[in-house]
């Protein structure tokens, strides 16, 4: 179910208005007409870019009175969090081997490498 639920993040995020959108969620909740006052398209088409968020779990709409505003969900986060720190992690310690490699070898080659003063 995760790599389903992040496949649906990731392609939803692919798209530069859904990621506006997101961004615009994370400072408050939005209705739909506040959400497509921001963009030069349709009430529409962004009614079908919140769909697709909403299909990845990544907002939930609401009913409050009269208005449903759009909600960001945050554990969505968590675990794209989740995903992107464990090859964070992997590639830094990938780095930090190659760093030691590196390391090593320069020490060897200046063991080895006469000084100025030996070579005199």
């Amino acid at each position: 179910m995760q790599d389903d639920q992040l496949d649906q993040v990731f392609a939803a995020l692919a798209d530069g208005t859904r990621r506006d959108i997101v961004a615009r969620l994370a400072d408050d909740d939005a209705t739909l007409t506040e959400l497509a006052a921001d963009y030069p398209v349709s009430v529409q088409a962004v009614a079908k870019h919140i769909t697709v968020l909403e299909r990845a779990g990544m907002v939930t709409r609401t009913r409050d009175a009269q208005r449903r505003p759009v909600h960001l969900e945050a554990e969505v986060f968590s675990l794209m969090t989740r995903w992107i720190e464990r090859y964070r992690l992997r590639a830094e310690e990938r780095f930090q081997r190659l760093e030691d490699v590196l390391a090593s070898e320069a020490a060897a080659t200046n063991d080895t490498t006469p000084s100025k003063e030996q070579a005199s």
